[in-house]
Order: structure tokens, then C-alpha cells, then sequence
């Protein structure tokens, strides 16, 4: 049981843990701050927050967990503005989408109480963003990396484990690079991929038309391009280098399909595409193996 949830960023994931903490009972008071007071004002209307803080550090005051839910771009100025509120045992994690600059911004940003973080990226999320659809149940059943320091003391990851999987998450652990170089291939690349092909469906002089027949491929391919601007920004520019790698191999794989396809290869463009769906239909969602190349990712 926690005393205080100091929540900095009451939106979509942000809520969702404080409503997922309410209600498995681990939590006796959530204080919550955005940067925005529209959205603090409406968590705590919607009963996601107890008290409203005008400020992280006043949210992060007394409390014995501090939950960072802000874009990656942010981490700095929030981590720094939080330091001071920091009790000796409060435990500190985040939800971002990349780990390497979070970590880097925690170094510099958390200072002497740099042992009390623990890197985590919740493997959840919805299209719509904003508090007003936060889920108590959006992390169960769902992966949870943790990505701790060197200097992270192991009672916090210890936690920072018991906290994820009493909310009902698989919890595993890995490094921050082999986060970034999995999650580049498997989420940053294909929201990129959604953000490109809605834009160039939209540049065309007939897009309207195309809109107005578009069915079931169009609506599972594209969902993910209603993600939230800002914090996809920012994503894509942290993990770029790696972005950048996985780019390059859907270049090629691309290339290949459309030399088939143009050479009228009626069997070679049917066995790229049977592998591909036979990829598809044997993965399930939290059993595909994430590898980490320089330590075993252990599920907890």
C-alpha cells in the first residue's frame, strides 16, 4: 500500500495507472499535476486524482510513489523539477516510449536520488489520448519492460515489479538499447509507417473519393495515425537512429514485394506474402520473443 501517488501527467496512461492502482486498493491518495490545469481540473473532477497540484515538485510532495507520464521530450525539465520534492525511499518511474533519453535525462535531472528510478514502458495504449479515456484495466494483460540502472537500487525494482504485476501486467526486464531496437521495430516504425500512408492518401487529388470507399483494411491499417501528435513527435526524434535502421530494412523488404509484383511473378509475390501471413497468424500479442542481445530479457 502507498500512502501518496504523485502523478505528473494525468492523461491517458498516466490516469489509467492511478485508476488501476485505485482500484486493485494499492493507493490511499493520488495528487495529481498537468501542464495544462484544464486537464489536472478534469482528472480530478473524473475522480482519477484526490487533490489537484499546481506544480510536479507540489505533486510529488510526500509522496511515496511518483508516476512520470509526460512526452519523452519533457522528462528533463520534469525530473529536475520533481528532485527537491523526493523523499530517501520514494519510488520514481516513468511510461515512456523510449528509455536511453529518459534514462539520460534521469541522470541529469534526478541527481542523488537517481537510485530511487526505474525506467518502465507499459506495451499499452488506445488512439485517443487524454484523460477523459483513461482505463483502470488498460495495463492488464499487457507487457511491462523495466529498463533499471546500474545505480538503481534493487528494493525499487523490486516494487516498481510488484506494482506492475499487481495491476495485472506481465512484467520483464531488459536494457534501455534493446528497448529502443525492439520497440523501433514493432511500434515507432509502424506508427511512422501510418503517419506516411495517411498523408500520402490525403495529398491526392481523388483522397475524398478514396475516403468514401474505404473499409475494413483501411480502418486496421491506419488507426494507429490517430495517435497523438505531440508524444509521437517526440518518440520518432529520440529513437530516430534506430527508427532510421528499421527504415531502412522496410525499404528493402518493400522493394523486393514491388519487384515481384512488377515482374508479374505470380509464385514469388504469393510466397512473400503466405510467409508474411504466416508470421501473422502464429503471433499472439505478449508471446513473440523480445530478444536482448546483450542481456537475457527475463519475464518477472
Amino acid at each position: 500500500m502507498f500512502e501518496q501517488l504523485g502523478l505528473i501527467g494525468c492523461g491517458l496512461m498516466g490516469g489509467s495507472f492511478a485508476l488501476a492502482l485505485r482500484r486493485a486498493g494499492l493507493v490511499r491518495q493520488i495528487v495529481g499535476y498537468s501542464h495544462s490545469p484544464a486537464s489536472t481540473e478534469r482528472a480530478r473532477q473524473l475522480g482519477v486524482i484526490d487533490v489537484a497540484a499546481h506544480s510536479a515538485q507540489e505533486a510529488a510532495h510526500g509522496a511515496d510513489l511518483v508516476l512520470v507520464a509526460v512526452p519523452v521530450a519533457a522528462s528533463l525539465s520534469t525530473f529536475q523539477a520533481i528532485r527537491p520534492a523526493l523523499g530517501a525511499g520514494a519510488l520514481v518511474m516513468d511510461v515512456g516510449s523510449t528509455k536511453c533519453d529518459v534514462i539520460e535525462a534521469a541522470r541529469h535531472g534526478l541527481a542523488e536520488r537517481l537510485g530511487n528510478f526505474v525506467p518502465a514502458h507499459p506495451i499499452a495504449g488506445k488512439e485517443c489520448a487524454g484523460v477523459d479515456h483513461a482505463d483502470p484495466h488498460l495495463y492488464t494483460g499487457r507487457q511491462v519492460i523495466l529498463t533499471p540502472l546500474p545505480e538503481t537500487r534493487l528494493a525499487q525494482t523490486q516494487r516498481a515489479n510488484a506494482v506492475w504485476s499487481a495491476l495485472g501486467a506481465h512484467v520483464r526486464s531488459m536494457t534501455p538499447e534493446s528497448h529502443d531496437s525492439a520497440l523501433a521495430a514493432v511500434s515507432h516504425l509502424p506508427h511512422l509507417l501510418a503517419f506516411a500512408f495517411t498523408n500520402g492518401l490525403t495529398a491526392q487529388a481523388n483522397s475524398a473519393h478514396f475516403f468514401e470507399l474505404a473499409g475494413p483494411g483501411f480502418r486496421d491499417f491506419s488507426r494507429i495515425a490517430a495517435a497523438e501528435p505531440t508524444l509521437w513527435r517526440d518518440v520518432l526524434l529520440a529513437n530516430r537512429t534506430q527508427v532510421q535502421l528499421q527504415l531502412d530494412a522496410f525499404r528493402g523488404a518493400l522493394a523486393d514485394l514491388e519487384a515481384l509484383m512488377q515482374a508479374g511473378d505470380a509464385t514469388g509475390l504469393g510466397q512473400a506474402i503466405a510467409a508474411a501471413s504466416a508470421t501473422r497468424s502464429q503471433w499472439t500479442m505478449g508471446t513473440g520473443p523480445v530478444v536482448d542481445a546483450t542481456s537475457a530479457s527475463t519475464p518477472a
